[in-house]
């Protein structure tokens, strides 16, 4: 079996910096970390977390809060913050709500105490301040991946801003008669996030002079099946949109879909634009306001790395790129449904 000497040897360093490169300590240049996490991987070594957690009181492991990992969004940042956690050789330790009531209170209550973790990284969720109190207890770094929380720290998109942007998108081609597909609420998630991407769109209408009808606002689960039903609402109506911003890419799919069922050309008679940038948008041939998923993951523990390797913490709020992508479902409104 390969040890740190061996590693040592290999990459003509002290055992000393090999156990500080690998467990993502400081004073170790970022050439020589590179060096020995390459000679580790290629000779097989796995760091022991038993023996670095009784000489550093660590467990080399991290903790991480998802809604539910069947979701694309969850799953992908779940990916990004395990790819820089075992490039350090840290394992992930995954905390999943599944969304029920009483899978939160096995988390926070008992789950979260027991089991040792360094840091806690929780994925869209908004606390009791129960909650708040569990994981404050823990002494642990912490941050949130999605919309801000109150008394945490917070990475993820703008969400107002990347609204706009989208309603923005559909007025330049020259919608006037623009629907939203609203993000429902959902039990135990952060509200923020639907609330925000409503008001976006909300603003950029009123920038535009433009009226927001409440026929043409029909809230939904953030899914496929959940757009595709409130779209069918919508449109199924005698007055409809020439376009619809949705909260999320699978709505927007949904929408897509609603669309084909009654008949109705996209883009040709209904543009549909959403947000994320979903594995499947491009399938799809969706305009969307593309988000980086797993960036976000990797950059989350990134974070909580640096700090248990004593920097500073970072406490500002922190606002990750975004960036239009147009595709096959958007195009000008035709002349005559250009109407109100």
């Amino acid at each position: 079996m390969t040890s740190i000497d061996d590693v040592a040897r290999a990459s003509g360093v002290s055992t000393a910096t090999v156990s500080r490169a690998l467990r993502g300590l400081p004073n170790v240049s970022a050439a020589t970390r590179e060096a020995v996490l390459a000679t580790a991987d290629a000779l097989g070594y796995v760091v022991s977390s038993s023996a670095s957690g009784l000489a550093t009181g660590r467990t080399l492991a991290m903790g991480v809060v998802v809604p539910n990992v069947s979701r694309w969004f969850y799953a992908t940042v779940l990916e990004g913050i395990d790819a820089e956690l075992r490039r350090v050789g840290y394992d992930t330790i995954l905390f999943n709500l599944g969304l029920k009531g009483e899978d939160r209170e096995r988390v926070f209550h008992r789950s979260i105490l027991r089991k040792r973790t360094d840091a806690v990284i929780a994925l869209c969720l908004d606390f009791t301040p129960s909650e708040r109190e569990q994981l404050a207890s823990l002494g642990h770094p912490t941050i949130v991946v999605g919309g801000p929380v109150n008394g945490l720290r917070h990475l993820g998109i703008d969400e107002l801003a990347v609204a706009r942007a989208a309603t923005d998108h559909l007025i330049g081609l020259g919608h006037r008669a623009i629907g939203h597909l609203a993000g429902h609420p959902e039990h135990g998630l952060n509200k923020r996030v639907p609330r925000r991407r409503r008001r976006g769109y909300e603003l950029a209408m009123a920038a535009a002079g433009l009226p927001v009808r409440p026929e043409w606002i029909e809230p939904s689960d953030f899914d496929i099946a959940g757009g595709r039903e409130a779209a069918l609402r919508m449109l199924g109506r005698s007055s409809r949109p020439t376009a619809l911003f949705a909260a999320s890419d699978e709505m927007a799919i949904g929408a897509i879909l609603a669309a084909r069922e009654l008949g109705i050309e996209v883009p040709g008679e209904l543009s549909v634009v959403g947000i994320d940038n979903h594995a499947l948008a491009e399938t799809f041939g969706l305009t969307t306001i593309a988000q980086d998923p797993f960036g976000q993951g990797r950059l989350a523990a990134e974070l909580m790395l640096a700090e248990l390797a004593g920097e500073p913490p970072r406490t500002d709020l922190i606002d990750v790129p975004t960036a239009l992508i147009e595709r096959a479902s958007t195009a000008p409104p035709p002349a005559a449904t250009s109407r109100l």
